[in-house]
């Protein structure tokens, strides 16, 4: 009897083991929640593809925009624990739950796998702007409150922050200065400076990096916490003495659904590790003007960090009461 014991311990000790090294067994989807062509799309292609050979199974992205990212998110922290299905998450995970008090996904309603990098934003305006630095398009914006326009994707997204909290830092009021016009995603935020329909904006660098290589587009500044490498004499922020423009910076993270088992979280811990030495991810991450943060911070106390501080800011400009 205790021999049979032993053997039937033995023999489920060994289906256990199994079954915690069978993941991943299929492809994973990785939903970018946001529209294709912007900073997380660039984000979330380059992961899928530096990640691929060290997870051994395929990664699928898809797109899943709405709400400000937040419809593809909420259907994550909704999916099967299962490791299947992940999210690359933005700031505006952060965001969004704290200037909505209504919000469908609350901040910390998912499983903090890593963060993935630092996106800064770039101030620009067009190749044939009148403006040559920030302190003249401040001065423009005074002069003629409300007429200048900017493009972001919402009042109280990343990059409808990126424009308020500078006017806020300048003292003139961050929700009438300058009067938002909204698009959806990167590419068509880029679009709408190309093509004359806005005067500025202020987004991730990935989406405007080819546009100022190629001359159509000037930066003015840069929300990061040093200058980027490819724009060496783009001063940032901090260093032009905007206190509150200076701390936002965008982000990306790699999330899954709550509660997921801890052989998925070891097996994307190991993933991770290598990723962060990949010479693919390091590369795609320079050339979309971002910096690799695998390894730098703990993602959930980041993620508590920035909630915290966009909560402010809405408080501030009066999102809430």
């Amino acid at each position: 009897m205790k021999r049979a014991l032993s053997l039937a311990a033995a023999t489920l000790m060994v289906t256990c083991a199994a079954n915690a090294q069978s993941y991943p067994s299929e492809s994973v989807t990785l939903v970018v929640p946001y529209g294709p062509g912007g900073a997380s799309d660039l984000a979330g292609r380059a992961l899928a593809e530096s990640a691929r050979e060290f997870l051994g199974e395929p990664i699928t992205v898809v797109n899943q925009p709405g709400s400000g990212g937040m419809t593809g998110a909420r259907d994550v922290s909704r999916a099967d624990p299962d490791g299947y299905t992940l999210l690359l998450a933005r700031v505006g995970m952060a965001l969004s739950p704290a200037v909505n008090t209504n919000s469908s996904v609350d901040w910390d309603e998912y499983t903090f796998l890593s963060p993935l990098e630092a996106t800064p934003m770039i101030l620009a305006v067009a190749e044939d702007s009148p403006y040559e630095s920030v302190e003249e398009l401040l001065e423009g914006i005074e002069n003629d409150p409300g007429a200048m326009t900017y493009a972001a994707s919402g009042a109280t997204a990343i990059d409808g922050f990126t424009v308020q909290a500078l006017l806020a830092d300048v003292g003139l009021d961050p929700l009438t200065a300058a009067t938002l016009v909204p698009y959806r995603g990167g590419g068509e935020l880029a679009t709408s400076l190309l093509g004359g329909h806005v005067d500025f904006l202020a987004i991730a660098a990935g989406s405007l990096m080819p546009h100022i290589e190629s001359g159509d587009m000037r930066p003015l500044m840069v929300y990061s916490t040093e200058r980027m490498e490819s724009l060496p004499d783009v001063p940032t922020a901090e260093e032009l003495g905007y206190e509150l423009a200076g701390q936002v910076i965008g982000w990306s993270a790699l999330y899954g659904p709550p509660d997921l088992p801890e052989e998925v979280v070891n097996t994307w811990d190991e993933v991770m590790e290598q990723v962060a030495e990949s010479d693919s991810w390091l590369r795609r991450a320079q050339d979309r003007g971002s910096v690799s943060t695998i390894g730098s911070v703990d993602m959930a106390t980041y993620a508590e960090e920035q909630y915290e501080f966009y909560r402010g800011l809405a408080e501030e400009f009066g999102y809430l009461d």
